[in-house]
C-alpha cells in the first residue's frame, strides 16, 4: 500500500509580521480619527452637520415640488419635517420677531391680495406660520427630544416609499427625469434621523 504524505503548511514569518504591522497601523489610524473627531466637536458635530443638510434637502424638495416636480405625494409633510429638523439658529430667528413679521405679511397678502399670492408660496407661508405660532410643547419639548427625530424618520420613510411607488420601482426612481436628485434628496431626509436616533439610544 502507498503511504499518503501530508504537507505541513508553513507560514512565512515575514508575512505574519507585515500583517501585524498593518493591523497596528490601522489601530493607530482609528485612534487618530477618534481624537480628531473629538477635537471637531465629537459625534455632536456630525449630528449638527446632518441636521443642516437634512433641512436644506427638505427645503429643496419643497421648492422642487412647488415648481416642477408636481407629484401626487403628500409633500406637505415636508413642512413638519423642516419644523422638527431646522437647526436651532434658524429656528430661533424665524420663531422670533422676524418670523412673526414674515407670517403677518404672508397672511395679509393671502387675505387681501389673493391674486397676487402665488400658489408656490402656500407651503413656505405655512412653514413660517407654524414656526411663529407653534406652542412651546412642540417648539421646545418635542423638537429637542427623540420624539421629534422619530417623526422626521417616519416622514422620510413615508416619502421614500411613496416616491418609489410613484416612479414604478426602485430602479425607475433613479432613471426617470429628475429621478436621481429627488431620490437622493429623500434619502438624505432619512440620514439625519437615523444617525440621531442611533446616538440617542447608544
Amino acid at each position: 500500500m502507498r503511504k499518503t504524505g501530508y504537507l505541513a503548511m508553513k507560514t512565512d514569518p515575514t508575512t505574519t509580521e507585515l500583517i501585524n504591522s498593518d493591523l497596528k497601523e490601522l489601530g493607530n489610524a482609528a485612534k487618530k480619527l477618534a481624537v480628531h473627531a473629538a477635537k471637531l466637536g465629537g459625534l455632536g458635530f456630525g449630528t449638527t452637520f446632518l441636521k443642516w443638510v437634512a433641512s436644506f434637502a427638505a427645503i429643496y424638495l419643497l421648492v422642487l415640488d412647488r415648481t416642477n416636480w408636481r407629484t401626487n405625494m403628500l409633500t406637505s409633510l415636508l413642512v413638519p419635517y423642516i419644523f422638527f429638523s431646522l437647526p436651532s439658529v434658524l429656528f430661533n430667528v424665524l420663531r422670533g420677531e422676524v418670523g412673526k413679521w414674515i407670517a403677518f405679511i404672508a397672511i395679509v397678502l393671502r387675505l387681501f391680495f389673493p391674486r397676487h399670492f402665488p400658489d408656490w408660496l402656500e407651503m413656505p407661508g405655512s412653514l413660517i406660520l407654524l414656526l411663529a405660532v407653534a406652542p412651546n410643547f412642540f417648539a421646545l419639548t418635542l423638537r429637542s427630544s427623540w420624539v421629534g427625530i422619530a417623526i422626521c424618520l417616519a416622514i422620510g420613510c413615508y416619502l421614500l416609499q411613496e416616491h418609489i411607488r410613484a416612479s414604478g420601482g426602485f430602479r425607475n426612481s433613479f432613471t426617470r427625469s429628475n429621478g436621481i436628485s429627488n431620490t437622493m434628496g429623500i434619502i438624505i431626509l432619512l440620514v439625519y434621523p437615523v444617525w440621531a436616533l442611533v446616538l440617542h439610544f447608544l
